[in-house]
């Protein structure tokens, strides 16, 4: 959505991919089995998915959304956020983390048309 200014709504998507060995995701999966719940009620959390791949059980990655910028660095600064990483630690190969800026296209392109109309 935009403002009466134009400015177009954005969330902020973190993608955390990870690899190790079946053996070895176990503690991993405790552990963020044990974290999911806390972590989707931080503040501006908007969503929070653990998927595992089902060709490769060894591909494992945590999709989280958040409203804000500013919420998603306090969740990256946080304790729980921590604890996950130590465990991830533990695995194979070292994890990546991706944070990406997500525009809402329809209604930016619905904020553009309007503008132009004016």
């Amino acid at each position: 959505m935009s403002d009466k200014t134009g400015v177009v709504d954005t969330n902020e998507d973190a993608f955390i991919a990870a690899r190790g060995i079946a053996s070895s995701c176990e503690g991993l999966l405790q552990t963020i089995a044990s974290l999911i719940g806390s972590l989707r009620t931080e503040k501006g959390c908007l969503r929070c998915d653990f998927c595992q791949n089902i060709e490769d059980e060894n591909e494992l990655c945590i999709i989280e959304e958040w409203d804000t910028r500013e919420n998603l660095n306090s969740h990256l600064k946080s304790e729980r956020f921590k604890v996950l990483l130590g465990a991830m630690s533990l695995l194979q190969e070292p994890y990546e983390l991706m944070v990406y800026t997500v525009l809402h296209p329809a209604e930016m392109l619905g904020s553009i048309l309007s503008s132009e109309r004016s």
